[in-house]
């Protein structure tokens, strides 16, 4: 099995910043493609930004220029700095990885628990 833990969020003003980190642990291989998304309430789960194991970076259109993602493969580690953060932005945010298992080399996704992010004055 695989686990992956996010810590980071909480209750910001807006123009602040927030720095998310997920490590994935368990039975793992290797990594793909990690990534955030995040999920209002009442909206659907939405991608924030993505990142390859070779670096290939994706983000949302919403979050360009404010936000940066970066990865450590030696950790099985994902970053989400966030900058000028405004009320919007204010969700529950989900770590995603696509994991090579080590035991039968299949990929699968997986998903953290979640972490709140609220942009508030």
């Amino acid at each position: 099995q695989v686990q992956l833990a996010e810590s980071g969020g909480g209750l910001v003003q807006p123009g602040g910043s927030l720095r998310l980190s997920c490590t994935a642990s368990g039975s793992i291989f290797s990594i793909n493609a990690m990534a955030w998304y995040r999920q209002a309430p009442g909206k659907r789960r939405d991608l924030v930004a993505s990142i390859t194991s070779a670096g290939n970076i994706n983000y949302a259109d919403s979050v360009k220029g404010r936000f940066t993602i970066s990865r450590d493969n030696t950790k099985n580690t994902v970053h989400l700095q966030m900058n000028s953060l405004k009320p919007e932005d204010t969700a529950v945010y989900y770590c995603y990885g696509n994991v090579i298992l080590t035991f039968d080399r299949s990929s699968r996704q997986w998903w953290g628990q979640g972490t709140q992010v609220t942009v508030s004055s």
